[in-house]
C-alpha cells in the first residue's frame, strides 16, 4: 500500500490511499435507476463526502457506518466541493492493516501521549501504594478492565473527549495528588485509590467503538455508580479488605462530582474525600480551557464565550 493520505492533504485530481472512519452511509439510486453507495469519511484532520458508483450492491455488505475503513479513490469535485469517487473500500482493522500503517489514532481524535507509555506510568503510581489492601483492589480493578482502560474518553463532550482520554485524565491527577498529598498531610494510598478509582466506571457507561456513546448502562445507571459497583465487587475477592477503606472510597467516588454550594449534592466530607473533588475540579477546567484555547480561530487576544467555561478566555 503507497503512502497513506490524510483527508486536510487531499486535492483535486489526486488518487488517493488511506484509513478513515465511515460515519455515514446510504444506497441510493442513481437517476437512471443504477444503485450506488453515498457516504462520509472522516479523520482526525477533517471529513469528506464519497461516492461508490461499481459493485455498490456487493460492497455495501463489506463495511457499516461507524466502521473504520480502508479506501482508494480518485479526488473530483460536486457543486464546488471535493468528492471522492471510490474505487476500492473495505473493512479496516489492526490486525489485517496494521502492517500497513493502520491506526484508530489516524481517524478518531486521540490523546498525544502514546497510550502504553501512560498505562506502564500508571502501574508505577498502583505499585506506589504501600497499603497491601488497596494495591490489590486497584490492581484488580485495572487488570480486569485495562482493554477499555486503554482507549477509553474520559467524556464524550467536555473534558479529555479523546480516545485515551480517561488514562491521560486519571494520570494528570495523580500526579497533581503526589505533591497535594504531602502538603495537607493526608492519607497518600487512600487519595491514589480513589483518583485511580473514581472515574473507572466510565469503560462501561461509555462504548469502546471508534466513535464512542453512551451505552445502556451509562444512560441508565451513569458512571458514579458503576465505578462503586466495580469496587465492591472487586473488594469481595480480597480477605478481610478493611470495611472502613471500603466504605471511604465509595464515598470518594459517589462525592467526587459533588457541588460544594449545592444543599442536594453528596458533598466530600473528609480531608482525602475533598482533596479528589478538588483535584478532579481542577484538572476538568484547566483541560477545557486548554482545549478552548488550541481550537479558537478567532483574531485578536481573546476568543468567543462558545466554551464549556461559558466566558471569553485570554489568548496573550
Amino acid at each position: 500500500m503507497k503512502e497513506i493520505t490524510p483527508i486536510n492533504k487531499i486535492k483535486e485530481g489526486m488518487t488517493i490511499q488511506g484509513f478513515y472512519l465511515c460515519v455515514y452511509k446510504h444506497l441510493r439510486h442513481s437517476r437512471t435507476g443504477d444503485l450506488f453507495i453515498d457516504l462520509v469519511l472522516r479523520d482526525k484532520t477533517g471529513q469528506m463526502q464519497g461516492k461508490v458508483w461499481k459493485k455498490a450492491d456487493t460492497l455495501n455488505e463489506i463495511f457499516s457506518s461507524g466502521e473504520a475503513v480502508v479506501v482508494k479513490a480518485n479526488v473530483g469535485t460536486y457543486q464546488g466541493h471535493l468528492q471522492l469517487d471510490i474505487k476500492k473500500i473495505g473493512r479496516a482493522t489492526i490486525q489485517t492493516h496494521g502492517r500497513y500503517g493502520y491506526d484508530p489514532a489516524l481517524i478518531v481524535p486521540s490523546s498525544q501521549n502514546d497510550p502504553k507509555e501512560m498505562w506502564n506510568e500508571l502501574r508505577e503510581f498502583v505499585k506506589g501504594i504501600k497499603n497491601r489492601k488497596l494495591k490489590k483492589l486497584v490492581s484488580q480493578v485495572y487488570k480486569e478492565n485495562k482493554e477499555a482502560v486503554m482507549i477509553c474518553p474520559a467524556s464524550l463532550n467536555s473534558h479529555y473527549n479523546y480516545r485515551c482520554g480517561l488514562l491521560e485524565s486519571i494520570l494528570s491527577m495523580c500526579n497533581i495528588a503526589r505533591d497535594l498529598a504531602i502538603r495537607y498531610n493526608t492519607d497518600r494510598d487512600l487519595l491514589l485509590a480513589g483518583i485511580l478509582l473514581h472515574d473507572i466506571g466510565k469503560v462501561k457507561e461509555l462504548s469502546s467503538n471508534l466513535e464512542s456513546e453512551f451505552t445502556d448502562e451509562g444512560n441508565f445507571i451513569g458512571h458514579s455508580i458503576l465505578s462503586r459497583d466495580m469496587v465492591l465487587t472487586a473488594s469481595r475477592s480480597i480477605n478481610n479488605f478493611p470495611k472502613v477503606y471500603l466504605m471511604k472510597l465509595e464515598h470518594m467516588i459517589l462525592a467526587h462530582r459533588g457541588h460544594l454550594e449545592w444543599k442536594t449534592s453528596r458533598k466530600p466530607n473528609f480531608p482525602e474525600a475533598l482533596l479528589l473533588h478538588q483535584i478532579h475540579q481542577l484538572d476538568k477546567h484547566m483541560n477545557l480551557m486548554k482545549m478552548a484555547l488550541e481550537k479558537d480561530e478567532e483574531d485578536g487576544k481573546w476568543t468567543t464565550q462558545k466554551n464549556h467555561l461559558f466566558i471569553p478566555l485570554y489568548k496573550g
